[in-house]
Protein backbone atom coordinates (compact mmCIF):
# COMPACT_ATOMS: atom_id res chain seq x y z
CA UNK A 1 0.00 0.00 0.00
CA UNK A 2 0.93 3.56 -0.68
CA UNK A 3 1.15 5.97 2.42
CA UNK A 4 -0.34 9.21 1.57
CA UNK A 5 -0.53 12.69 2.87
CA UNK A 6 -2.49 15.20 1.80
CA UNK A 7 -1.74 19.11 2.62
CA UNK A 8 -4.38 21.45 1.80
CA UNK A 9 -7.54 18.55 2.26
CA UNK A 10 -10.73 20.87 2.48
CA UNK A 11 -10.34 22.47 -1.01
CA UNK A 12 -11.86 20.92 -4.06
CA UNK A 13 -9.07 19.16 -5.44
CA UNK A 14 -8.38 17.98 -2.13
CA UNK A 15 -11.59 16.89 -2.03
CA UNK A 16 -11.81 14.98 -5.16
CA UNK A 17 -8.36 13.49 -4.66
CA UNK A 18 -9.50 11.58 -1.11
CA UNK A 19 -12.80 10.73 -3.43
CA UNK A 20 -10.54 9.06 -5.67
CA UNK A 21 -7.76 7.36 -3.01
CA UNK A 22 -10.94 6.18 -0.42
CA UNK A 23 -11.22 3.71 -3.33
CA UNK A 24 -7.65 3.36 -5.33
CA UNK A 25 -6.68 -0.29 -4.53
CA UNK A 26 -3.38 0.75 -3.10
CA UNK A 27 -3.52 3.39 -1.48
CA UNK A 28 -3.55 4.38 2.82
CA UNK A 29 -4.28 7.68 3.44
CA UNK A 30 -1.72 8.48 6.38
CA UNK A 31 -3.67 11.57 6.96
CA UNK A 32 -5.22 14.83 5.43
CA UNK A 33 -3.89 18.56 6.80
CA UNK A 34 -6.48 21.17 6.77
CA UNK A 35 -5.68 24.39 9.00
CA UNK A 36 -9.41 25.86 8.32
CA UNK A 37 -11.11 21.90 9.33
CA UNK A 38 -8.56 20.59 11.85
CA UNK A 39 -10.19 17.94 14.21
CA UNK A 40 -13.36 17.70 12.24
CA UNK A 41 -14.83 14.43 10.38
CA UNK A 42 -13.34 15.29 6.25
CA UNK A 43 -17.12 14.07 5.93
CA UNK A 44 -18.07 17.50 7.47
CA UNK A 45 -16.66 19.38 4.99
CA UNK A 46 -16.86 16.90 1.84
CA UNK A 47 -20.58 15.50 2.95
CA UNK A 48 -20.52 13.11 -0.05
CA UNK A 49 -17.99 11.31 1.65
CA UNK A 50 -20.36 10.09 4.56
CA UNK A 51 -20.11 6.35 5.40
CA UNK A 52 -16.61 6.36 2.95
CA UNK A 53 -13.76 6.94 5.16
CA UNK A 54 -14.23 8.20 9.01
CA UNK A 55 -10.47 9.85 8.41
CA UNK A 56 -10.54 13.53 10.09
CA UNK A 57 -8.60 16.48 9.11
CA UNK A 58 -5.10 17.42 10.73
CA UNK A 59 -3.88 20.23 11.83
CA UNK A 60 -0.82 19.28 13.94
CA UNK A 61 2.30 20.21 12.77
CA UNK A 62 3.21 19.42 9.41
CA UNK A 63 6.62 18.99 10.08
CA UNK A 64 6.28 16.17 12.49
CA UNK A 65 3.62 14.59 9.65
CA UNK A 66 6.53 14.52 7.05
CA UNK A 67 8.56 12.53 9.35
CA UNK A 68 5.69 9.57 9.39
CA UNK A 69 7.72 6.40 9.26
CA UNK A 70 6.40 4.57 6.16
CA UNK A 71 5.51 7.71 4.37
CA UNK A 72 5.59 7.17 0.87
CA UNK A 73 4.42 10.56 -1.19
CA UNK A 74 2.37 14.07 -0.56
CA UNK A 75 0.22 15.93 -2.30
CA UNK A 76 0.44 19.46 -2.42
CA UNK A 77 -3.29 20.86 -2.93
CA UNK A 78 -3.13 24.32 -1.82
CA UNK A 79 -3.16 27.64 -3.66
CA UNK A 80 -0.83 29.17 -6.31
CA UNK A 81 2.25 30.24 -4.39
CA UNK A 82 1.71 28.36 -1.38
CA UNK A 83 4.05 25.31 -2.35
CA UNK A 84 7.03 27.08 -3.02
CA UNK A 85 6.94 28.61 0.85
CA UNK A 86 5.83 25.17 1.73
CA UNK A 87 8.61 23.52 0.70
CA UNK A 88 11.26 26.52 2.00
CA UNK A 89 9.48 26.07 5.00
CA UNK A 90 9.59 22.27 5.53
CA UNK A 91 11.99 19.91 5.14
CA UNK A 92 10.63 16.63 2.85
CA UNK A 93 12.03 13.66 3.76
CA UNK A 94 14.32 11.73 0.26
CA UNK A 95 12.24 9.28 0.61
CA UNK A 96 8.99 10.48 0.02
CA UNK A 97 7.73 11.70 -3.26
CA UNK A 98 5.71 15.23 -3.96
CA UNK A 99 3.15 15.68 -6.67
CA UNK A 100 1.94 19.25 -6.72
CA UNK A 101 -1.39 20.55 -7.70
CA UNK A 102 -0.31 24.44 -8.15
CA UNK A 103 1.21 26.29 -10.95
CA UNK A 104 4.37 27.04 -9.00
CA UNK A 105 6.63 24.46 -10.81
CA UNK A 106 4.94 23.47 -13.70
CA UNK A 107 8.33 25.21 -15.54
CA UNK A 108 10.12 22.01 -14.37
CA UNK A 109 12.49 24.36 -11.68
CA UNK A 110 13.45 22.87 -8.93
CA UNK A 111 13.48 19.66 -10.11
CA UNK A 112 10.24 18.89 -10.84
CA UNK A 113 8.91 17.15 -13.79
CA UNK A 114 5.80 18.40 -15.47
CA UNK A 115 3.19 15.33 -15.45
CA UNK A 116 1.26 15.12 -18.64
CA UNK A 117 1.63 11.15 -18.79
CA UNK A 118 0.39 11.91 -22.19
CA UNK A 119 3.99 13.45 -23.14
CA UNK A 120 6.46 12.75 -20.20
CA UNK A 121 5.31 9.20 -18.84
CA UNK A 122 8.55 7.33 -18.81
CA UNK A 123 10.12 10.74 -16.71
CA UNK A 124 7.53 10.56 -14.97
CA UNK A 125 8.23 7.19 -13.50
CA UNK A 126 11.48 7.97 -12.70
CA UNK A 127 10.78 11.25 -10.79
CA UNK A 128 10.78 12.04 -7.08
CA UNK A 129 8.84 15.46 -7.99
CA UNK A 130 6.13 16.22 -10.04
CA UNK A 131 4.48 19.25 -10.88
CA UNK A 132 0.44 18.64 -12.20
CA UNK A 133 -0.42 20.22 -15.46
CA UNK A 134 -3.11 22.61 -15.22
CA UNK A 135 -6.84 22.28 -16.15
CA UNK A 136 -7.36 24.08 -19.27
CA UNK A 137 -3.43 23.75 -20.26
CA UNK A 138 -4.44 19.63 -20.23
CA UNK A 139 -6.88 19.50 -22.47
CA UNK A 140 -5.72 22.26 -24.68
CA UNK A 141 -2.05 20.40 -24.69
CA UNK A 142 -4.07 16.87 -25.56
CA UNK A 143 -5.73 18.65 -28.84
CA UNK A 144 -2.16 19.73 -29.98
CA UNK A 145 0.76 16.92 -29.39
CA UNK A 146 0.42 14.81 -31.44
CA UNK A 147 0.48 17.50 -34.44
CA UNK A 148 3.55 19.11 -32.47
CA UNK A 149 5.10 15.77 -32.27
CA UNK A 150 4.59 15.53 -36.30
CA UNK A 151 5.97 18.89 -36.78
CA UNK A 152 2.79 20.02 -38.11
CA UNK A 153 2.31 23.30 -36.25
CA UNK A 154 2.99 25.66 -38.86
CA UNK A 155 0.70 27.89 -38.29
CA UNK A 156 -0.89 30.15 -34.84
CA UNK A 157 -3.19 28.02 -33.07
CA UNK A 158 -7.07 29.29 -31.86
CA UNK A 159 -8.66 28.56 -28.97
CA UNK A 160 -11.79 29.06 -27.69
CA UNK A 161 -12.53 27.22 -23.95
CA UNK A 162 -15.00 27.37 -21.16
CA UNK A 163 -14.69 25.85 -17.99
CA UNK A 164 -16.92 24.94 -14.73
CA UNK A 165 -17.05 27.13 -12.19
CA UNK A 166 -15.14 24.20 -9.97
CA UNK A 167 -11.96 25.62 -11.84
CA UNK A 168 -11.67 28.86 -9.88
CA UNK A 169 -11.28 27.19 -6.67
CA UNK A 170 -13.31 27.53 -3.37
CA UNK A 171 -12.85 30.83 -1.83
CA UNK A 172 -15.79 32.54 -2.88
CA UNK A 173 -15.30 35.45 -5.49
CA UNK A 174 -18.09 38.14 -7.04
CA UNK A 175 -17.87 35.67 -10.17
CA UNK A 176 -18.12 32.57 -8.68
CA UNK A 177 -20.85 34.08 -6.58
CA UNK A 178 -23.72 31.75 -7.74
CA UNK A 179 -26.40 34.75 -8.32
CA UNK A 180 -23.74 35.80 -11.11
CA UNK A 181 -23.02 32.72 -12.28
CA UNK A 182 -26.01 30.97 -13.06
CA UNK A 183 -27.13 31.58 -16.34
CA UNK A 184 -24.36 33.71 -17.28
CA UNK A 185 -21.28 33.70 -19.17
CA UNK A 186 -18.00 35.74 -19.55
CA UNK A 187 -14.48 35.87 -20.89
CA UNK A 188 -11.54 36.38 -18.66
CA UNK A 189 -7.81 36.47 -19.16
CA UNK A 190 -7.86 36.76 -22.73
CA UNK A 191 -4.38 36.16 -24.55
CA UNK A 192 -2.79 36.12 -21.21
CA UNK A 193 -4.20 33.03 -19.24
CA UNK A 194 -1.66 31.59 -16.85
CA UNK A 195 -1.50 28.34 -18.63
CA UNK A 196 -0.15 29.51 -21.81
CA UNK A 197 3.00 29.49 -20.67
CA UNK A 198 2.92 25.64 -20.07
CA UNK A 199 1.10 24.83 -22.86
CA UNK A 200 3.75 26.60 -25.21
CA UNK A 201 6.60 24.76 -23.01
CA UNK A 202 5.05 21.11 -24.02
CA UNK A 203 4.22 22.00 -27.35
CA UNK A 204 8.40 22.99 -28.45
CA UNK A 205 9.44 19.74 -26.53
CA UNK A 206 8.12 17.75 -29.13
CA UNK A 207 8.44 20.92 -31.92
CA UNK A 208 11.90 22.20 -32.30
CA UNK A 209 11.75 25.45 -33.03
CA UNK A 210 7.70 26.09 -32.22
CA UNK A 211 7.28 29.94 -32.14
CA UNK A 212 3.17 30.14 -33.38
CA UNK A 213 1.28 32.31 -31.52
CA UNK A 214 -1.77 30.45 -29.34
CA UNK A 215 -4.45 33.04 -29.13
CA UNK A 216 -6.59 31.68 -25.99
CA UNK A 217 -10.03 32.61 -25.24
CA UNK A 218 -11.18 31.17 -21.87
CA UNK A 219 -14.81 31.47 -20.85
CA UNK A 220 -16.47 30.97 -17.09
CA UNK A 221 -19.32 28.60 -17.76
CA UNK A 222 -22.69 28.35 -15.47
CA UNK A 223 -22.19 25.10 -14.81
CA UNK A 224 -19.80 23.45 -12.27
CA UNK A 225 -17.73 20.71 -13.81
CA UNK A 226 -15.72 20.36 -17.27
CA UNK A 227 -13.77 22.17 -19.76
CA UNK A 228 -14.59 22.13 -23.53
CA UNK A 229 -11.79 23.27 -25.45
CA UNK A 230 -12.05 23.93 -29.50
CA UNK A 231 -8.89 24.64 -30.82
CA UNK A 232 -8.35 24.85 -34.80
CA UNK A 233 -4.90 25.70 -36.85
CA UNK A 234 -4.22 24.97 -40.48
CA UNK A 235 -3.65 21.28 -41.39
CA UNK A 236 -3.09 20.53 -45.29
CA UNK A 237 -3.91 16.85 -44.84
CA UNK A 238 -7.21 14.73 -44.94
CA UNK A 239 -9.78 13.90 -42.09
CA UNK A 240 -8.64 10.11 -42.44
CA UNK A 241 -4.83 11.13 -42.21
CA UNK A 242 -5.43 13.38 -38.77
CA UNK A 243 -7.63 10.41 -37.47
CA UNK A 244 -4.46 8.24 -38.27
CA UNK A 245 -2.20 10.47 -36.26
CA UNK A 246 -4.16 11.43 -33.47
CA UNK A 247 -5.22 7.82 -33.20
CA UNK A 248 -1.65 6.55 -33.46
CA UNK A 249 -0.49 8.67 -30.91
CA UNK A 250 -2.33 7.98 -27.91
CA UNK A 251 -2.59 4.13 -28.85
CA UNK A 252 -0.97 3.61 -25.78
CA UNK A 253 -2.29 5.68 -23.21
CA UNK A 254 -5.40 4.82 -21.91
CA UNK A 255 -7.43 7.77 -20.97
CA UNK A 256 -7.29 10.08 -24.50
CA UNK A 257 -10.03 8.26 -27.09
CA UNK A 258 -9.87 10.03 -30.40
CA UNK A 259 -13.68 10.11 -32.68
CA UNK A 260 -15.12 11.88 -35.68
CA UNK A 261 -18.62 11.90 -33.64
CA UNK A 262 -20.15 14.28 -31.56
CA UNK A 263 -18.82 14.71 -28.02
CA UNK A 264 -20.45 16.17 -25.21
CA UNK A 265 -19.25 17.03 -21.73
CA UNK A 266 -21.55 14.56 -19.60
CA UNK A 267 -19.09 11.78 -21.50
CA UNK A 268 -15.98 12.97 -19.40
CA UNK A 269 -17.50 14.38 -16.44
CA UNK A 270 -16.26 12.46 -12.90
CA UNK A 271 -14.09 10.29 -15.01
CA UNK A 272 -10.22 10.35 -15.82
CA UNK A 273 -10.98 10.69 -19.69
CA UNK A 274 -9.96 13.34 -22.65
CA UNK A 275 -12.06 12.98 -25.39
CA UNK A 276 -11.16 14.44 -28.69
CA UNK A 277 -13.20 15.06 -31.89
CA UNK A 278 -11.48 15.64 -34.93
CA UNK A 279 -13.34 17.71 -37.82
CA UNK A 280 -11.70 19.03 -41.23
CA UNK A 281 -13.17 22.30 -42.05
CA UNK A 282 -11.31 23.55 -45.18
CA UNK A 283 -7.78 24.00 -44.73
CA UNK A 284 -8.41 23.62 -40.87
CA UNK A 285 -8.27 21.14 -38.44
CA UNK A 286 -11.09 21.14 -35.97
CA UNK A 287 -10.15 19.81 -32.59
CA UNK A 288 -12.60 19.29 -29.44
CA UNK A 289 -10.72 18.30 -26.62
CA UNK A 290 -12.75 17.61 -23.23
CA UNK A 291 -12.04 16.45 -20.05
CA UNK A 292 -13.73 17.25 -15.83
CA UNK A 293 -11.38 19.99 -14.90
CA UNK A 294 -10.86 18.22 -11.19
CA UNK A 295 -10.16 14.87 -12.25
CA UNK A 296 -7.95 14.30 -15.19
CA UNK A 297 -7.67 18.44 -15.23
CA UNK A 298 -6.28 18.50 -11.74
CA UNK A 299 -6.87 14.90 -8.89
CA UNK A 300 -7.31 12.09 -11.33
CA UNK A 301 -4.67 13.32 -12.87
CA UNK A 302 -2.05 13.25 -9.88
CA UNK A 303 -3.57 9.68 -8.91
CA UNK A 304 -2.68 8.59 -12.26
CA UNK A 305 1.08 10.29 -12.02
CA UNK A 306 0.77 8.48 -8.42
CA UNK A 307 0.16 4.96 -10.38
CA UNK A 308 3.26 5.75 -12.83
CA UNK A 309 5.52 6.86 -10.10
CA UNK A 310 4.88 3.69 -8.20
CA UNK A 311 4.94 1.13 -10.77
CA UNK A 312 0.79 0.30 -10.74
CA UNK A 313 -1.36 0.05 -13.74
CA UNK A 314 -1.80 3.65 -14.75
CA UNK A 315 -5.79 3.30 -14.49
CA UNK A 316 -5.53 2.02 -11.03
CA UNK A 317 -8.74 3.40 -8.68
CA UNK A 318 -9.13 5.75 -11.96
CA UNK A 319 -12.19 3.66 -14.40
CA UNK A 320 -14.57 5.97 -13.24
CA UNK A 321 -18.20 6.33 -14.75
CA UNK A 322 -19.55 9.63 -16.35
CA UNK A 323 -22.94 10.40 -15.10
CA UNK A 324 -24.34 9.77 -18.34
CA UNK A 325 -27.93 11.85 -17.74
Amino acid sequence: MIQIGIVGAAGYTGGELLRILVNHPHADIRWAHSKSQAGKPVYATHTDLLGDTELTFSGEDIASLLQLEGLNVIFLCSGHNESKKFLTEYAVPATVKIIDLSTDFRDQSNGFVYGLPELQREQIKTATKIANPGCFATSIELALLPLAAAGLLTNDIHVSAITGSTGAGQSLSATTHFSWRNNNISIYKAFTHQHLKEIKMSLASLQEGFDKEVNFIPYRGDFTRGIMANVYTHFTGTLDEAVALYQSFYASHPFTHVTTQDIDLKQVVNTNKCLIQLQKHDNNLLITSEIDNLTKGASGQAVQNMNLLFGLSEDAGLRLKAPSF
